[in-house]
C-alpha cells in the first residue's frame, strides 16, 4: 500500500515487514527506509513507530486465516490484526487504514480490534471494494477500515467518497494493457479444475494467486472456458502478472520464483490503494 499512498501525496516516513524477500524488494523499488520488524510484538513496534510521530498507520495485517481459500480459522496470523490495533492505539495517529480480505467482516477478530480502537478515540468506518470498478483490471475485493477522531466525520466521509466514486463498469485486462498484451486468452489454473481456467482478455482478471503453474498437459476444458487449449493460449507472466496488480513496468522484483509470486498475489494493488488514499486526503481538507 506505500506506494499507492506515496503516488497519491503521501509522505511515507518508514515501513516495517517482517520478511527479508519483501524488504529487499521493497529496498529496490522504493526510496523511503523499511525495517525488519516482528509486529506481533506490539511494545517493540510501538517504541519503533512512536518516535516518528505519523499522521497515518496504513497496514493490512496478513489475510491467510480469514480468506475464502483458506481454512477459515482464526489463529496467529488472525492476532495480527489485534496487533494492528494495539499499535495504533498506542502511538495515536490521527487517521488510520487497516486492509484486508472482505469477509474478515465475519470474523470475532475484527470486532474485537473494533473495540480497541473505539476505546483509544477512533471513529471508523468500513468498506468492501471490488478493485475492478475503481480502474484495476481484476475482481480483487477487499476490506477497508478507515479510523479518524471521533466526532470529526473524516472516516464515514471518506467511506461515501470510495463509494461514490467507483465506476458502473468493470475494467478489463484489454481495457488496462490495450494492444500491448499479445495475446486474447490466457490460462490461470484454478483452485480446482471444477472451476475455469481460460479467460478473456475482455473481462477482468480473476483474482490474483499465488499459484502461477504452466497448462497441464492433460487438461480438459471445462464447460465455462472462454476458449479451447491452443498454440495462442499461455498463462501470464509473473511481470504481466504484476500489471494486472497494477504495479508499474519498471517494478523490479527480486528472489525466487516462488517468493515473487507470493509478493504478487499477497500485494494491495497500487491502484486500489491511491484510490482509498486519494479519497481520504480529498475528504481531510474538505472537513478542514
Amino acid at each position: 500500500m506505500s506506494l499507492g499512498f506515496e503516488n497519491s501525496g503521501y509522505q511515507i516516513l518508514a515501513a516495517f515487514d517482517n520478511w527479508l524477500p519483501a524488504i529487499e524488494v521493497y529496498k529496490r523499488n522504493l526510496q523511503h527506509d523499511i525495517f525488519e520488524l516482528d509486529l506481533s510484538d506490539v511494545t517493540a513496534s510501538v517504541l519503533k513507530i512512536e518516535p516518528l510521530k505519523p499522521d497515518l498507520i496504513i497496514g493490512g495485517p496478513p489475510c491467510q486465516e480469514f480468506s475464502i481459500s483458506g481454512k477459515r480459522s482464526e489463529g496467529g496470523k488472525a492476532q495480527l490484526t489485534l496487533c494492528f490495533a494495539g499499535i495504533v492505539s498506542s502511538v495515536l495517529p490521527k487517521f488510520f487504514v487497516m486492509e484486508n480480505v472482505y469477509n474478515i467482516e465475519k470474523s470475532k477478530t475484527i470486532h474485537e480490534a473494533r473495540r480497541i480502537l473505539e476505546n483509544a478515540g477512533y471513529e471508523f468506518s468500513s468498506v468492501v471494494v471490488d478493485a475492478s470498478y475503481i480502474g484495476v483490471p481484476q475482481m480483487r475485493k477487499r476490506y477497508f477500515l478507515i479510523g479518524a477522531p471521533k466526532g470529526s466525520g473524516i472516516a464515514s466521509l471518506t467511506v461515501e467518497a470510495i463509494v461514490a466514486g467507483q465506476s458502473v463498469n468493470r475494467t478489463t485486462i484489454h481495457d488496462y494493457f490495450g494492444a500491448d498484451l499479445d495475446l486474447e486468452f490466457y490460462y490461470a489454473h484454478p483452485r480446482s479444475y471444477q472451476r475455469r481456467a481460460v479467460f478473456s482478455v475482455n473481462e477482468p482478471s480473476a483474482t490474483i494467486r499465488r499459484v502461477n503453474r504452466p497448462i497441464p498437459e492433460n487438461y480438459k476444458r471445462h464447460p465455462a472456458d472462454k476458449s479451447d487449449i491452443n498454440s495462442s493460449v499461455r498463462p501470464l507472466t509473473f511481470m504481466e502478472r504484476a500489471q494486472v496488480q497494477t504495479f508499474p513496468r519498471n517494478y523490479e522484483f527480486l528472489g525466487s520464483k516462488t517468493n515473487i509470486e507470493t509478493m504478487i498475489a499477497n500485494a494491495v494493488p497500487v491502484k486500489l490503494a491511491e484510490y482509498i488514499a486519494k479519497k481520504l486526503m480529498e475528504t481531510q481538507y474538505l472537513v478542514k
